[in-house]
């Protein structure tokens, strides 16, 4: 079984980081889903489901967890998120022509 650790991107749906602070651990699908074809539904005889994430407050406290249970892992480093600071009054600005 494979698990992935990384710590999630602020969506671009919000403007703040509330979700961002903590590390997270996902279990990778060893198998594709299939179609049920009567019903529709999305089955795998996968043991460990997709929807199972589990939190820390850390990366190591992460790591150590995938340790002790014996887990395949990969980690994910975050991306430093670049900051563009904006003035409001150059958006108003009259380009300067070179004559």
């Amino acid at each position: 079984m494979t698990a992935r650790i990384f710590k999630p991107c602020k969506s671009s749906a919000q403007s703040g980081l509330a979700k961002t602070k903590q590390w997270v651990l996902e279990f990778i699908p060893s198998q594709a889903q299939d179609n049920d074809p009567l019903m529709g539904w999305n089955s795998s005889a996968d043991l460990y489901p997709s929807q199972v994430k589990l939190y820390f407050n850390s990366m190591e406290e992460a790591v150590d967890y995938a340790k002790r249970s014996k887990l395949e892992f990969t980690v994910t480093q975050p991306h430093q998120m670049t900051q563009k600071i904006k003035c409001y009054v150059d958006m108003y600005k009259k380009p300067l022509l070179n004559h």
